[in-house]
C-alpha cells in the first residue's frame, strides 16, 4: 500500500511538472493564439470506453459549431491590402513590408468573395466528424432510421450541416435525413436575451475594463516599424493598434483556409499571446461564466437545453430520431458547454489576468467544435449516457455516477431540470 501511495504522489508531481501555463500552450502551438479561430484539432478516431455489459447505443444528441471559415468579411483582407499597397506606392515599405504585401496579394486572390464562407477544410471537418461518429457507434445507425438536422440561418452553418449529413449518408444511404435552416429554429439554436445583448453591447459594464486591458496588451509599434521605413509616414498614416489587429486576423485564420501562407513571423510569440488574451477576454465575458455576468450567458442556452432533453425523451420513448443534429456558432457552443457542466467549461473568475487560465476558448470552441451526448440502453430499457466534447469523453462533475464515463439518464435529466432550469 505504501508503494502504491508513493507511486501516486510521484505521478502527481510529474503531472504538475509537465503542466503548461496558458502562455506556454500558445507558445508551443501558435495556432492556439487564434482562440476560436483554432482549426479543429481532432483528425483521428478517439478512445471509446465500452458500455457496461448489456447496454447498446441507440441515440445521439449533437450540437456543433460550423467548420473552419474565411475571415468574417472581404474587408478584413482588403483593408490590409489597400493599406500596404498605398505604402508601397509611397515607397516606404521595408523589405519585410514588401514581402508581407506579396503574401497578402496571394491570400486575397484565394479569398476574395469568400468573406464569412465555410472553407473546404471546414466542410471536411464536419464530414469527418460524422464519419467517425458512425464508425464509433454503428449500432445507432445500422437499421437506417430518422436523423433530424437543424442549423442557424448562417450559410456556413447550413453548409456544415450538409457536409455532416453527407458523412453519415455515405456510411449508410438508408438513413432518412431531414435538414432545415430556418428562423423557426433560431429560438433555441441561437437564442440571446435582450439583457445579455445589452450586457455585451458597446456600453456593457465590462467594456471599460476590457478597453484598458486591450490598450495595455495590443502594442503595434514594433510591427509598424518593421513594415514601414518612415517614422513620419507611420505618424501620419498608421494606427499601430489597428495594424496589429488586422495582421493578427490574417495570421490566425490561415490555418482555416489552407492558403499555404503564414504571417506568424511578423509577430513575436509574446505579441501573439497578448492579443490572444484580449480576444479570449472578449469571449469569456460575452459567452462564458465571467463572474460579472451572473450566469447570463448560460441562461441563453436554456431553450437549447430543453430541446436536448425533449429530443432525448422522444428517442427513449421510441417516437424520436436516432440522431438529432444541431449546428450553430461559437457563441452558442461556449455557453452550452458551461450550462451542461462539462469539465473546465464553467470556471468563474472576475480578474482579467486570470481569464486565460480559467477559460481556453481554443479548447472549448475551436472551428467545428462539438458536443455529443451518446445514449445507451439495456433490455430493461434502463438508459445511460455519456458526454463527448470535441469527440473526447468528458466529465460532468456536478452529477454523481458509479459508471463513469457513463451517467444514469434519470440523474442527468433530474439535475438539469431541478438545478439548471429551475
Amino acid at each position: 500500500m505504501k508503494k502504491l501511495i508513493l507511486l501516486s504522489v510521484l505521478a502527481g508531481i510529474a503531472t504538475l511538472a509537465w503542466a503548461q501555463t496558458p502562455q506556454e500552450e500558445v507558445f508551443n502551438d501558435l495556432n492556439k493564439a487564434g482562440a476560436v479561430y483554432y482549426a479543429y484539432p481532432v483528425t483521428e478516431p478517439q478512445h471509446v470506453t465500452p458500455a457496461p455489459k448489456g447496454y447498446e447505443p441507440f441515440y445521439v444528441s449533437h450540437y456543433g459549431r460550423h467548420g473552419s471559415r474565411y475571415l468574417i468579411g472581404d474587408n478584413d483582407y482588403k483593408r490590409v491590402l489597400d493599406l500596404m499597397q498605398k505604402a508601397h506606392d509611397a515607397g516606404v515599405l521595408t523589405p519585410l513590408g514588401e514581402d508581407a504585401l506579396q503574401r497578402i496579394k496571394k491570400v486575397w486572390e484565394l479569398s476574395e468573395g469568400h468573406g464569412g464562407d465555410l472553407s473546404a477544410l471546414g466542410a471536411r471537418q464536419a464530414h469527418d466528424i460524422a464519419a467517425r461518429l458512425y464508425d464509433a457507434y454503428p449500432a445507432i445507425f445500422k437499421n437506417g432510421g430518422a436523423v433530424t438536422a437543424r442549423s442557424t440561418i448562417s450559410l456556413r452553418c447550413s453548409l456544415t450541416m450538409s457536409a455532416f449529413c453527407e458523412g453519415l449518408k455515405e456510411k449508410n444511404p438508408l438513413l432518412q435525413v431531414t435538414r432545415e435552416s430556418s428562423n423557426k429554429h433560431m429560438s433555441y439554436l441561437c437564442y440571446h436575451s435582450q439583457e445579455s445583448s445589452d450586457f455585451n453591447g458597446d456600453k456593457g459594464p465590462w467594456r471599460e475594463e476590457y478597453r484598458k486591458f486591450e490598450e495595455k496588451h495590443v502594442k503595434g509599434e514594433r510591427l509598424a516599424t518593421s513594415l514601414f521605413g518612415s517614422s513620419e509616414y507611420i505618424l501620419k498614416n498608421i494606427n499601430p493598434t489597428e495594424l496589429a489587429w488586422s495582421f493578427y486576423w490574417l495570421a490566425v485564420d490561415m490555418q482555416d483556409t489552407e492558403t499555404g501562407v503564414s504571417f506568424y513571423d511578423l509577430f513575436t510569440k509574446q505579441e501573439l499571446y497578448d492579443i490572444y488574451q484580449v480576444f479570449n477576454y472578449r469571449f469569456y465575458c460575452q459567452d462564458a461564466n465571467y463572474a460579472g455576468g451572473r450566469g447570463m450567458a448560460f441562461t441563453n442556452c436554456h431553450p437549447l437545453l430543453r430541446n436536448i432533453i425533449a429530443g432525448a425523451e422522444a428517442a427513449i420513448a421510441g417516437t424520436g430520431d436516432v440522431a438529432t443534429l444541431r449546428f450553430g456558432h461559437d457563441g452558442n457552443l461556449i455557453p452550452l458547454s458551461g450550462v451542461l457542466g462539462l469539465k473546465d467549461c464553467y470556471n468563474s473568475v472576475s480578474d482579467p489576468y486570470e481569464f486565460a487560465a480559467a477559460f481556453k476558448s481554443w479548447k472549448i470552441a475551436p472551428m467545428a467544435g462539438n458536443i455529443q451526448i451518446i445514449f445507451f440502453r439495456n433490455k430493461k430499457n434502463d438508459v445511460i449516457c455519456k458526454f463527448l466534447h470535441n469527440e473526447q469523453e468528458t466529465e460532468v462533475p456536478a452529477i454523481k455516477t458509479d459508471i463513469f464515463p457513463f451517467y444514469h439518464w434519470n440523474d442527468v435529466k433530474s439535475y438539469y431540470e431541478t438545478q439548471v432550469l429551475k
